[in-house]
């Protein structure tokens, strides 16, 4: 799939939005992510429940990968708990002030995984991206500074979201865009909550 999900009246509101996502370091906690930010909402969501499947009765998956990465490309790997292993296969700034993360994750374990966790516990995110990725971050040590998933004005994120129970020895690919750092930053600390925080070097 292509990202189609990224149309330019999307990216003109996420763009309008991107400052408000980039935070300094200074009063974020050091574990690259799993900290809620400060602003969050602390009223309980009316509605955190995944929409099923139109037609199978299975939570739709949106992975939304791009075409033209290349599965055997490993830039990073991050070990997460119970057997679970996360593959980064791109990482790209693009001309719209974004910066996108590709890649896939195993369950190299022999019971299902659950995959709640990677919302993070940001309240508005968790309702409007149920199984997601949406808790992951990047930090500019250099620039210190902590870069959120972009999401929109209703906090759907630009992300992979929807993502079912994932069943051992399966793999499930996950994308997710961040705003972009200044160009003279090419390297980040990357974490997704219950993985590991890794570096990544950003193409583009």
């Amino acid at each position: 799939m292509s990202f189609r999900r990224t149309t330019t009246t999307r990216r003109f509101a996420l763009a309008a939005a991107a400052a408000a996502l980039t935070l300094g370091l200074s009063g974020c906690g050091d574990d690259g992510g799993a900290e809620p930010r400060s602003e969050r909402s602390s009223e309980p969501s009316a509605s955190a429940s995944s929409t099923p499947a139109e037609d199978k009765g299975e939570q739709q998956v949106d992975t939304a990968a791009a075409e033209n990465v290349d599965p055997n490309a490993r830039l990073a790997e991050a070990r997460g708990l119970d057997g679970l292993t996360l593959v980064i296969n791109q990482v790209k700034r693009d001309s719209g002030g974004f910066v996108t993360v590709q890649g896939v994750i195993k369950n190299e374990g022999t019971q299902s995984a659950n995959t709640t966790a990677w919302a993070g516990s940001e309240t508005a995110l968790l309702a409007a991206n149920p199984n997601s990725v949406a808790g992951a971050t990047l930090v500019d040590k250099a620039g210190k500074k902590r870069y959120y998933i972009l999401r929109d004005t209703e906090s759907r994120c630009l992300c992979t979201t929807g993502i079912p129970p994932l069943m051992a020895g399966k793999t499930t690919s996950v994308f997710m865009q961040f705003p972009s750092p200044p160009a003279d930053t090419t390297e980040v600390d990357f974490t997704l909550p219950t993985f590991a925080t890794t570096s990544l070097k950003i193409s583009g």
